[in-house]
């Protein structure tokens, strides 16, 4: 989990063209495998789309910082090309097209939620623990995949809806997760320090 500022969409004046550049504008010629997956399928190709104008929604949150821009882009760059090297990788999965297609759908919900290029449709304030240093702000977004904009301290990250028996929970990285059934919640602090905290709402 990165600080707030570093939150920032990929883009070095290097690298712009191959950042904004999505596979389906380049279908002729295409140039690997997956971009040839994306361009022969309708919607892969509207996923591809919609990906590349919410990273151009982000880019110009990245402009809009009034300082450390240029750090902000620097850390990006790193976690657009995982991204990417990612999406990749599901040329090695069984299902290729449904490999991809989530990858785009969990970078879209990533981009609106990180730098809220949508109002949310649901803001929750949790009380995590004894300390007020766990208060959480979950906010919901309404985009192709389901997850959660997660705010602690100074700190945001996004966890992606996993599959449970009851209530909602959400997976980040480093270990981070949290678990709501109604007004109440567990919460799992992010790794290498990961403890679990008892949460309820105070405010929605």
């Amino acid at each position: 989990m990165l600080r707030i500022l570093f939150w920032f969409v990929f883009y070095v004046s290097a690298g712009t063209a191959t950042a904004q550049e999505s596979p389906s504008s380049k279908c002729d010629p295409v140039q690997n495998s997956v971009e040839k997956l994306v361009c022969d399928n309708p919607e892969l190709t509207k996923l591809d789309h919609l990906v590349a104008a919410r990273f151009t929604d982000a880019l110009d949150v990245t402009k809009s910082l009034d300082a450390g821009a240029k750090d902000a882009e620097q850390e990006l760059e790193a976690h657009q090309q995982s991204w990417i090297s990612g999406r990749d990788d599901c040329l090695k999965s069984d299902d290729p097209k449904s490999c991809i297609l989530s990858s785009y759908e969990r970078r879209e919900a990533e981009l609106v939620a990180l730098y809220m290029l949508e109002e949310p449709t649901a803001v929750a304030t949790w009380q995590c623990g004894d300390s007020p240093a766990n208060e959480l702000v979950t906010s919901f977004f309404e985009t192709e995949s389901s997850g959660v904009r997660i705010e602690r301290g100074g700190n945001i990250s996004f966890g992606w809806l996993a599959i449970t028996a009851s209530g909602s929970r959400y997976d980040g990285d480093f270990g981070e997760s949290i678990w709501m059934k109604g007004d109440e919640a567990q919460y799992w602090t992010p790794e290498p320090d990961s403890v679990e905290l008892n949460c309820i709402v105070i405010s929605q």
